[in-house]
């Protein structure tokens, strides 16, 4: 079982003035896996707090998967790819890539999403779009990799040939 946070970016949603819907589709794919949400916030579209929170989970709780929703368009308060790279060590493209790849069958606006995925330490962080049907549609293009790729980068396996 792997330990997952999320963490949902919105100013109006970390106000209380909007409903936070894309944790809870990602609550549902995750938990499908079997694996356990440990960690939830929603916070402000704020560079600096994203990458304080970002670090807070990957450093100190340790958790093996970060998913962030929200705050990858093309808007001024859009951060959250920005921040993610300010914190990772490596990125992995292929899962932004497939994620958009994937959306761009269902809407030609997949092509403006900024979101990225990458390492922290032990921890494999992936920015989602902000719309709940976009998170699941995400999830699920990417979800069949995720557990070799946690896996391997958990230390949990270290065997990629077949």
């Amino acid at each position: 079982m792997y330990r997952v946070g999320i963490i949902t970016m919105s100013d109006k949603g970390s106000r209380g003035e909007r409903e936070d819907k894309s944790a809870g589709a990602i609550r549902e794919v995750i938990g499908s896996q079997g694996w356990k949400v440990t960690s939830y916030r929603i916070i402000p579209d704020d560079l600096d707090t994203i990458q304080e929170t970002l670090i807070s989970f990957c450093d100190q709780e340790s958790l093996d998967l970060v998913l962030t929703t929200g705050g990858t368009g093309l808007g001024p308060r859009d951060n959250t790819p920005e921040a993610t790279l300010g914190v990772i060590e490596r990125v992995v493209p292929g899962i932004a890539e497939v994620m958009r790849m994937e959306s761009l069958q269902k809407t030609s606006r997949a092509m403006l999403s900024r979101a990225v995925a990458g390492i922290r330490h032990r921890t494999l962080i992936i920015n989602l779009p902000g719309s709940p049907k976009a998170v699941k549609e995400c999830l699920e293009a990417i979800m069949h990799a995720l557990p070799h790729g946690l896996e391997i980068l958990t230390g949990r396996g270290g065997e990629c040939a077949r």
